[in-house]
């Protein structure tokens, strides 16, 4: 007890009692006694179960206000998250992003880009093709031969492809070859894009063995298989 206190308490036992009898009150029953203190509102445990749980569902259905729920798979379609407005579909628009493309690709096949290979077919299966330039090379559908432009989507069964003058074209994977252009530095030159040393190279994808999203495609390992359709 401070000081104060001290003196407060024994200013009351003086009121009452001669000094003799306040000091031997002070020192016998309140100097050394313990305050034992009560709390004002009982401790968790003595609520009710129903009670509990009622606090339970109000504080989750706060934390629901608070944060909304993702958008599923057919709200973000029927809402056109993913889609290409008519307005952005330049061709224009998308070269930074396939030189973007260039850079990455020239990244990830190092050497293999010169000499191609199995290690350069297993590198491109597990590619990322947003912003690559292909051209469709061969297709079930004849009329679907010939387009080129630079992949502005790359669906699970399809490739939406960015032309120059028709806009965006939605290509099926099945059954279809697409021809892949990069550009390098020819062996020994400067890794400069456009550069007069620098070469185009061109591979042959087919697009049945791209049928798995971009993001799983990338963990999964791919091997060399006969196919009876070449």
């Amino acid at each position: 007890m401070s000081n104060a206190g001290q003196q407060a308490t024994r200013g009351l036992l003086a009121r009452a009692h001669s000094p003799d009898s306040v000091n031997r009150i002070y020192s016998e029953k309140i100097q050394y006694r313990t305050l034992h203190l009560r709390p004002s509102s009982p401790p968790p445990a003595a609520q009710s179960a129903r009670t509990a749980r009622r606090k339970k569902r109000q504080q989750e259905k706060a934390k629901k206000k608070q944060r909304p729920a993702p958008l599923s798979a057919r709200e973000r379609r029927r809402l056109g998250l993913h889609d290409v407005p008519r307005e952005g579909q330049k061709y224009e628009t998308y070269e930074p992003l396939c030189k973007l493309w260039m850079g990455y690709m020239r990244e990830i096949l190092g050497r293999d880009i010169y000499t191609g290979g199995p290690n350069a077919a297993a590198t491109l299966a597990s590619a990322e093709f947003h912003g690559a330039r292909v051209e469709v090379v061969r297709s079930r559908c004849p009329g679907r031969v010939g387009i080129a432009g630079i992949v502005v989507r790359d669906r699970k069964f399809v490739m939406e492809i960015i032309t120059r003058k028709r806009g965006v074209k939605m290509v099926p994977k099945e059954g279809t070859t697409f021809r892949l252009t990069v550009e390098a530095p020819a062996p020994g030159g400067e890794e400069t894009s456009g550069a007069p040393d620098s070469k185009t190279f061109v591979f042959d994808v087919l697009g049945d063995q791209l049928m798995v999203r971009s993001a799983d495609r990338a963990n999964r390992k791919f091997k060399g298989h006969f196919l009876k359709n070449l």
